[in-house]
Formats: C-alpha cells, sequence, structure tokens
C-alpha cells in the first residue's frame, strides 16, 4: 500500500546533504531496504537512469 506522508522536519538530501524545511515538488522519494530515503532535483537529475531502473543509491 502506498503511503502517502508529509515527512516532518527538516529534509535532508542521501545523496549530497542538501537541506529543505518542506519537500520541494522537485526532490524524489526512494524506498531502499525499508527505509524512505529522499534525493534533491540535483541528484535526481544527474542519476535519473539508475532511479528508474530501480537500482539502490549505493550503486549509483
Amino acid at each position: 500500500m502506498n503511503d502517502a506522508r508529509t515527512p516532518e522536519g527538516p529534509l535532508v538530501c542521501a545523496r549530497c546533504g542538501k537541506t529543505a524545511d518542506t519537500l520541494p515538488l522537485t526532490w524524489t522519494c526512494s524506498v531502499e531496504n525499508g527505509r524512505r530515503t529522499y534525493f534533491c532535483e540535483d541528484c535526481a537529475r544527474a542519476n535519473i537512469r539508475s532511479i528508474e531502473g530501480r537500482l539502490d543509491s549505493s550503486w549509483w
């Protein structure tokens, strides 16, 4: 079941560490090993093929 909860507190990009107070529409969310992670627009754009291929972020 999809969980559309809005994350609380400041968000941190799992790749570069960029922060945001609220979830920007341009950020990407991924669930890896049962844990929800977020990626900023720049990191998502740079790795979009790996994200669409459902590769774990540790691979890219």
